[in-house]
């Protein structure tokens, strides 16, 4: 992993829904080689997947505690 790899994740922690396009542009790649790398990244495993962050509130979920009583 370099640099440009670091970059690329950083950029995709950022924003899991940036278009490779963006990505390229942002850590000075073109696309088709920040694509590959993308595709590498995933393939081994460095990016496990993509998630949504949801508003707990907003879907009507509420706090979840777990409390241990003696």
């Amino acid at each position: 992993m370099d640099n440009t790899d670091r970059a690329i994740l950083r950029n995709l922690q950022a924003d899991g829904r940036l278009p490779n396009a963006a990505v390229a542009e942002r850590v000075g790649l073109s696309p088709s080689p920040c694509l590959r790398r993308l595709k590498r990244l995933e393939q081994d495993g460095t990016i496990r997947g993509y998630r949504a962050i949801l508003d707990r509130r907003k879907v009507g979920l509420g706090l979840t505690a777990f409390v241990e009583i003696k």
